[in-house]
């Protein structure tokens, strides 16, 4: 499956957040994803649909990560 992570500040005023999109697994398979990688990371996020957002600026170590469980990262 094929996912892309960014790094977005728009709306967010000013804030950075690693956003992943593309996920299309049920919302169980998100959220467990979600909270491995809160827990990995150190850090907060949410889910919003099938968004995933976790604060900071942690995109290359979030790519790392969904490589390892088997997602192709663009």
């Amino acid at each position: 499956m094929k996912v892309s992570v960014k790094m977005e500040t728009a709306g967010r005023r000013g804030k950075q957040v690693s956003v992943i999109r593309g996920i299309t697994h049920n919302p169980q398979v998100i959220e467990d994803l979600e909270k491995k990688l809160k827990t990995q990371l150190g850090t907060g996020g949410t889910i919003k649909g099938k968004t995933i957002e976790i604060q900071g600026d942690h995109v290359d170590r979030i790519k790392k990560i969904l490589e390892k469980e088997g997602y192709e990262v663009r």
